[in-house]
């Protein structure tokens, strides 16, 4: 990565410096140049001075080590033997140098980061290591997971990263082949539906940059502080597969709005089927057929309404009665009765989610 951002520096400032200029690494390889046709060519440089203070002239070239003060990483090269080559060698070393230190500040921010969020990192070393890289760690963040189902070449990491271009208050990191992880700076107090309108925002560029990629982003709730980032980062894990078992056609899923679903799936499977036997007792929901489904489907989402039921249904109110008394006759619960209905809608999401199987985080 060092040679594409030393190679960046030299491609700008090559017009103002009418002379070849390079670094060549531990190896004495030129690694970037002014002259693009001396990258990957040797030079057999030895530098008799003690460190990074030294300048010194080879042939036609005068060299100046840059990196740490222990250990110089890397050699700036200038054309010609001159003071005037002396003088650029030092100020192209120094800025080379600052430049290359601030990067490896930025990338070890976000690795720190990364390591936050996935829980590898002692909670007694993120603060020692937050102030080691300046890390502004009174602030509100919201972890945003971003998984995407997409066969494009184009990198939707590339994409999220210029949505979010203040690299200083977000971190995107890639997780795996599916999933990318935000890390986003908040106002203290935002809205849970401010947070699903920027979700939505990511869902939608996505879906208009990739025409064939499926987005779905899972919001954890916002923290203070980094150590509650690995709990936002899992409660961002949770929210999909929750809608992955309950909701499939929502793209955008906050872990505060998941309601009795996420109660279900912090359940022991064991209490789940055990739940199931006490409530289907009078008889198995495989003998509920899909028609008797749906209609309980219809009236649950009717606020057990029964004549805005038949009405949706297209069926005469005495019809839907006639279903909800065999319902009662096959499972012993009353539909019609408030207390019937919470016990057989939770029933049935239990169902489905030990039909889903998801990941437990």
């Amino acid at each position: 990565m060092s040679n594409r951002l030393f190679q960046s520096v030299i491609h700008q400032i090559k017009d103002a410096i009418d002379r070849t200029v390079g670094v060549i690494d531990e190896n004495f390889t030129v690694i970037a140049c002014s002259d693009l046709g001396k990258i990957g060519e040797t030079h057999e440089v030895i530098n008799t001075g003690t460190g990074t203070n030294d300048t010194f002239v080879r042939g036609q070239y005068t060299y100046k080590a840059f990196g740490t003060a222990q250990r110089p990483e890397f050699i700036l090269f200038v054309e010609g033997s001159d003071p005037q080559a002396a003088k650029y060698a030092s100020i192209l070393s120094i800025s080379l140098s600052n430049i290359k230190f601030y990067y490896d500040e930025k990338y070890d921010r976000s690795n720190f980061i990364k390591n936050v969020i996935l829980d590898n990192i002692l909670p007694g070393d993120i603060y020692l290591k937050a102030r080691e890289l300046h890390f502004n760690s009174n602030v509100s963040r919201t972890v945003f997971l971003i998984r995407v189902n997409s066969n494009n070449d184009i990198s939707v990491y590339d994409i999220v990263q210029n949505l979010f271009p203040d690299k200083t208050k977000d971190f995107i990191i890639n997780i795996s082949e599916t999933d990318i992880a935000l890390v986003k700076e908040t106002k203290p107090g935002i809205e849970s539906s401010d947070l699903e309108n920027l979700a939505g925002s990511i869902v939608d560029t996505l879906s208009s940059e990739f025409y064939y990629t499926h987005a779905v982003v899972g919001i954890g709730t916002t923290v203070e502080g980094l150590k509650e980032l690995a709990r936002s980062f899992k409660e961002a894990q949770v929210a999909l597969e929750v809608v992955k078992v309950f909701d499939t056609e929502k793209a955008v899923v906050s872990y505060d709005n998941l309601g009795i679903a996420r109660l279900i799936y912090q359940l022991p499977t064991t209490l789940c089927e055990s739940f199931l036997r006490e409530v289907f007792k009078k008889g198995s929901i495989e003998s509920l057929d899909q028609e008797t489904l749906f209609t309980i489907q219809k009236f649950f989402e009717n606020n057990l309404n029964v004549s805005e039921t038949s009405r949706k249904l297209f069926v005469h109110r005495n019809t839907l009665v006639y279903r909800l008394e065999k319902i009662k006759k096959i499972t012993g619960l009353d539909l019609r009765e408030f207390d019937h209905a919470i016990v057989f809608k939770i029933a049935l999401m239990v169902k489905k989610y030990l039909r889903a199987n998801p990941v437990k985080f």
